[in-house]
């Protein structure tokens, strides 16, 4: 069985973070580990409050996962300040570890700001350079870049930038009302389009990571960086589609829609 390593925060609405990212991995047939980063106590309409992880344990959780089950992908989310990405940084050289995809939390899908201002710097001068995938959105695109986007053009121009600054491939990724959720893979200065349609589905938490850990799934199963992208927004598709209602605010989205098993209950 392969196996991914999930770093990120805990949300304990179940529908983004750690949660997200071990649905998504056990969808794909994938053995899922976690670090985390931070607890917070949110659900679908908001973040209440964060414990984050102190640096020392979150590298005891890193020494635990790669001195016993090696991760053949690793998918990084949730990174709160300054001190928690140099520690991961260092594990990842450490143990060498391969198929990095980093999605760069800044904010939640509520609104909430989940990164600390003294961590972008750190962010992508030590552990983008490791990543073989960046999967910004648009805005956070627009921090990591300093540009400003507001077309496919820029889309464009925005992830060349990205790529050549930080040394890996940039997913940027379409939606906040441009293109219809077409999203832009560059890659050793090649670009491809990746068109989606644009479900009318309110319920969003947990998008992005969803994204980043079906696409570290498929890395871990061996695909081509190309084909890894394409099969997880397909598959971020079906989950969008099933249209799961859950929740008083933006609701998360059924990782599990393809699941078929005895052992799923029946109403009645």
């Amino acid at each position: 069985m392969k196996t991914a390593l999930s770093i990120a925060g805990s949300d304990s609405s179940g529908g983004a973070g750690i949660q997200a990212d071990m649905k998504t991995m056990s969808a794909h047939g994938i053995y899922a580990m976690t670090a985390i980063t931070a607890l917070t106590a949110q659900n679908t309409t908001g973040v209440i409050s964060i414990q984050e992880s102190t640096p020392d344990f979150l590298a005891d959780q890193l020494d635990a996962v790669f001195t016993d089950i090696f991760p053949d992908a690793v998918k990084i989310g949730m990174m709160a300040n300054a001190a928690l990405i140099r520690v991961i940084a260092r594990k990842l050289k450490q143990y060498h570890a391969r198929h990095i995809v980093v999605d760069p939390v800044m904010v939640a899908t509520s609104g909430s700001k989940l990164m600390q201002e003294d961590a972008l710097d750190t962010l992508t001068h030590e552990l983008l350079p490791l990543a073989e995938l960046v999967t910004p959105n648009i805005p956070e695109a627009e921090v990591l870049s300093g540009m400003r986007i507001t077309s496919a053009e820029d889309m464009v121009a925005a992830a060349k930038h990205m790529e050549q600054s930080f040394s890996c491939a940039v997913l940027l990724k379409g939606g906040h009302d441009l293109n219809n959720a077409n999203d832009l893979l560059c890659r050793n200065g090649e670009i491809r389009w990746f068109h989606g349609r644009r479900i009318n589905n309110p319920n969003t938490h947990g998008t992005g990571c969803t994204l980043s850990s079906a696409i570290a799934s498929n890395l871990a199963c061996g695909m081509e960086l190309d084909e890894a992208v394409g099969r997880a927004k397909e598959y971020i598709s079906g989950a969008l589609a099933a249209m799961l209602d859950l929740g008083k605010g933006s609701g998360p989205m059924n990782h599990l829609f393809d699941l078929k098993s005895e052992y799923i209950g029946k109403e009645g």
